[in-house]
Order: structure tokens, then C-alpha cells, then sequence
């Protein structure tokens, strides 16, 4: 196979990044563009082999890497972010190619947000600290030590800059990466590479492996010289991973799936609330946070429905590229079809679609809105991942955060409501990592992300992340002249 491929006129290259070179694979994948299924290239496929050498680079750049200052860690991640800012057209266009996401968003939002991602991390770094406090006339003193070689398994639906939370602060950290990307997805991760190289990134503190699921991350999510292991997909995939590092007794942190839920009381303002609903198609519905579950208080429910219905029908799906488009395609043919099941046996459960309720040509499925759903139904309880709601009613308070909490996940909830005394007595009740009042994907990185139940494990941002990459270590040292003393 050609070792770069030209993707809408960026060279990029298919080989893995290991040991701050590039390596080839005996075996390859196909990568293919989900905005008309054409091939892009085929993609270094690799497997133990590349797990382990991949682990072994982290581990041997680890000690220099963990000794360097925290101002010249923060320096280099700088010089990362300068690097993508001169790229973000070069890294838009590729990641819209790959994954089908609007390449306006890629544009404006997505690509600031990775260099950001690098110079929030950066920032941070350098403020880190605890004050010293005294026992009985001993100093603590809390230090943050780098944890070791860390591995990143990073999803598909917004590849660039999911990755870019993990591996900026782990970096950050003094930690070594490998960084797994999503085999749906992977060509903005190798451009990653290449920006960190240029930067002075040395080699082997950041490896890029390009795979197929289990055939390298079991590999890699049971080495023993993995020292924290960072996720985010599904919860049978999170289950596998858990499984695997248990007995090395790894830390993981997972981000799950979520099944949030939008609550519309009748005091809201409506065109607000239905702002907010309309905004969960983001992404053809492929984003963990989205409020999938509407649930608008009966007095209002029939004008909130008629509103949106209308806003849904004039939104605008088709090419990512194209200004105009509103909703681009689903990342793939076994995920389409996956949306299309759902929606197929919950209309044959009794379900009525509102709008939508069907596959268009090529990889798009319609913005979809189905009511008369019953709580327990699997289009109620289980993640779809496509642009596809349901609106459920309810009374009062009570059956909204009844309904709101009744399912396994506890990702993020949105609140529309005129009432601040209610916003605060229903978000203190709600089970979600984030609650958006009349907002939504509202994102400050010094804030705490992510889930409860199974929507998952620890927190991401601020002094949370360096919290799971760090080792704490506190050190007591005795009162002055370093007498003997008994504790």
C-alpha cells in the first residue's frame, strides 16, 4: 500500500506513529468516506506487534520525559496548538472527509477547541499545586507525580478533539501516550502526530496506533506497563476494557454512553425550549451529551410539538461541506443501520414518527421525532446514536424527574424553565455528571465532565484530569532541626 494518501488535497500519512517514527503494518483497513461511501485509503491495521513496541516507546521516553520542567512540558504544548491553529483548514477538511461532521463546525468550533484543548492543559500545568498545611507541627506537602504510560482509546464522532482531551492534559500530566483512535476515523490522529513531532515533542512520548477493536486493545488494556488507561464509547466495549485491566489493577476513566433527557416546563420560553431540542441533531445525533429524551409538561406539549415539527422539517441534510447544510451523514453503513432498527421496531411497538422516521439516500437517516413511546421501550432505555428523539409527556415536577432519572445512564440533563427556584430544586434531583439550564453544550474544560451510573467512571477537566494522570504524593517532613519525633 501507498504509505500517504491526499485527502481533499492534504497528504496524510496511513502508517502508525511509534517511537517518533512512522511504521507500517503486513495488514490494512479500509477507511471510507461516509458522505458517499467512496474509499479514502487504506489504513495500517495493527495488532499485538504494534501494541507492544508502541507501549515499549512510552515506556522508554517515560523517565526524560516525566524529569522535563513543568514550564517546558507547557512550552511544547503550546507549540503543539500553534501547530494546529495553522492547520485547522488542512485538519477540518480531512476530519469531515473522514467522519461526515459539518466542515463549517470543524471550521469555526472544533478545530479552535483541539488547540485550546492543548493551551487550557498547558495553563493549568503551571498553577498546579496544593498549599503545604501542618499536623502537630509536621509540613504536608502534596506533590503531583507523572503516573506512567498512559493509553487513549478515543471514539469516532468528533475524533480530533475528544482525543485532544485525553492526550493534552495526560501530556500535561508528564505521562507518555498511546493514543488508540476509532478505526472509523482515524486520519486526524496522524496529522496529530505530525503537528506534535514539529513541535518537539519527543519521540516516543506520544505514539499513534491505528486498529480493529480487540485485535490491538486487548494488548494494550492488559500490558502490565500501562499505567492508566482513559475511554470513551460504549458500555459493553468500557465492560471488555475493565475486564482486561483488572488484573493489573489499571485506573481507567470512562465516558460512557448517555439516554439524557431535555425537561420543557410550561413556564419556559418555548422558543428556547425548542431552539434546544432542534440542537440535539447536532453531529446527524452521533454526540454522547445529546438530550435525547424530550419530555415537555402536558399543558404545553402539543404547541412545544407543532413548533419543533416545524423547525425539524426545515432543516437542511445533505453535504457536510456545503455552507447551507444543517445535518450531514451518519459515520457509517452498520451504524445507519443500526439507527434504522431502532426506529423500525419501536413504530412496530406502537410509536408514532412525528417527522422523520426514515433512511435517505446514501448514509443519511431523516431527523426523526417519535412519540407515544412507553418508558420501558428499548427507543426509551437505549442509546441510538443517530438523529433520532422522543417526546414523552409529564404533570408536575415529580413525574419529570421520575421519568428524567428512569433510565441506566446519567450522562447530562438540559432544563428549560422561567422559574430559577424550580431549575434549582429539579437539577438537585436529577442523577447526570451535567445539567444545562436553558443552555446547551456549554463547555468550560476547569469544569468536571463526565457521567453517573453507567454512563461512567471519573472525571475529565481542570484539576480533575491531572487528578487521574498524576500520582498523589503527599510527604510529611518533622518539625524544624529534623528531630526524631513519634507520630
Amino acid at each position: 500500500m501507498s504509505d500517504k494518501i491526499v485527502v481533499a488535497g492534504v497528504r496524510v500519512d496511513t502508517r502508525h506513529w511509534i517511537g517518533g517514527r512512522r511504521v507500517a503494518s503486513g495488514a490494512t483497513f479500509t477507511d471510507s468516506s461516509p458522505i458517499d461511501g467512496s474509499v479514502i485509503g487504506e489504513i495500517a491495521r495493527g495488532g499485538p506487534a504494534e501494541a507492544e513496541a508502541a507501549v515499549a516507546a512510552a515506556r522508554a521516553a517515560f523517565p526524560a520525559w516525566a524529569a522535563t520542567p513543568r514550564a517546558e512540558r507547557a512550552r511544547i504544548l503550546h507549540a503543539i496548538a500553534d501547530g494546529v491553529e495553522k492547520r485547522i483548514e488542512e485538519l477540518a477538511v480531512v476530519e469531515t472527509t473522514d467522519n461526515g461532521a459539518l466542515l463549517r463546525s470543524h471550521r469555526r468550533g472544533v478545530m479552535p477547541r483541539v488547540a485550546h484543548n492543548f493551551r487550557f492543559f498547558a495553563n493549568w500545568l503551571l498553577t498546579l499545586g496544593h498549599e503545604d498545611f501542618e499536623t502537630r507541627g509536621h509540613t504536608n506537602h502534596v506533590s503531583w507525580d507523572p503516573a506512567g504510560p498512559c493509553v487513549l482509546i478515543t471514539p469516532w464522532n468528533a475524533p480530533l478533539m475528544l482525543a485532544t482531551w485525553k492526550v493534552a492534559p495526560a501530556l500535561a500530566a508528564g505521562d507518555t501516550v498511546v493514543l488508540k483512535p476509532a478505526e472509523w476515523s482515524p486520519l486526524t490522529a496522524s496529522l496529530l502526530a505530525d503537528i506534535a513531532a514539529e513541535a518537539g515533542l519527543p519521540a516516543g512520548v506520544l505514539n499513534v496506533v491505528q486498529g480493529y477493536g480487540s485485535e490491538i486493545g486487548d494488548t494494550l488494556t492488559a500490558h502490565p506497563d500501562v499505567r492508566r488507561i482513559s475511554f470513551t464509547g460504549s458500555v459493553p466495549t468500557a465492560k471488555r476494557i475493565a475486564a482486561s485491566a483488572a488484573a493489573n489493577l489499571t485506573p481507567l476513566s470512562l465516558e460512557l454512553g448517555g439516554k439524557s433527557p431535555l425537561l420543557v416546563f410550561a413556564d419556559a420560553d418555548l422558543d428556547l425550549a425548542v431552539d434546544l431540542a432542534v440542537e440535539q441533531y447536532d453531529n446527524a445525533g452521533q454526540v454522547c451529551l445529546a438530550a435525547t429524551r424530550i419530555l415537555v409538561q402536558e399543558s404545553v406539549a402539543e404547541e412545544f410539538t407543532r413548533r419543533f415539527a416545524d423547525r425539524a422539517r426545515a432543516l437542511t441534510q445533505g453535504d457536510p461541506r456545503d455552507e447551507a447544510t444543517d445535518i450531514g451523514p451518519n459515520i457509517h453503513p452498520r451504524q445507519l443501520e443500526k439507527i434504522d432498527g431502532f426506529v423500525r421496531r419501536a413504530v412496530e411497538a406502537g410509536a408514532r414518527a412525528v417527522v422523520g422516521g426514515q433512511r435517505r439516500d446514501g448514509q443519511f437517516y431523516a431527523p426523526t421525532l417519535l412519540t407515544d413511546v412507553a418508558q420501558d421501550s428499548e427507543i426509551v432505555q437505549e442509546e441510538v446514536f443517530g438523529p433520532v428523539l422522543t417526546l414523552q409527556t409529564f404533570a408536575d415536577e415529580d413525574e419529570a424527574v421520575r421519568l428524567a432519572n428512569d433510565t441506566r445512564f446519567g450522562l447530562a440533563a438540559t432544563l428549560a424553565t422561567g422559574d430559577p427556584e424550580r431549575a434549582e430544586r429539579v437539577t438537585a434531583r436529577l442523577v447526570a455528571g451535567t445539567v444545562w439550564v436553558n443552555c446547551f453544550f456549554v463547555r468550560d474544560l476547569q469544569a468536571p465532565f463526565g457521567g453517573s451510573r453507567q454512563s461512567g467512571v471519573g472525571r475529565e477537566g481542570g484539576t480533575w484530569s491531572f487528578d487521574f494522570y498524576c500520582d498523589l504524593k503527599n510527604t510529611v517532613t518533622a518539625p524544624k532541626g529534623w528531630s526524631h519525633s513519634h507520630g
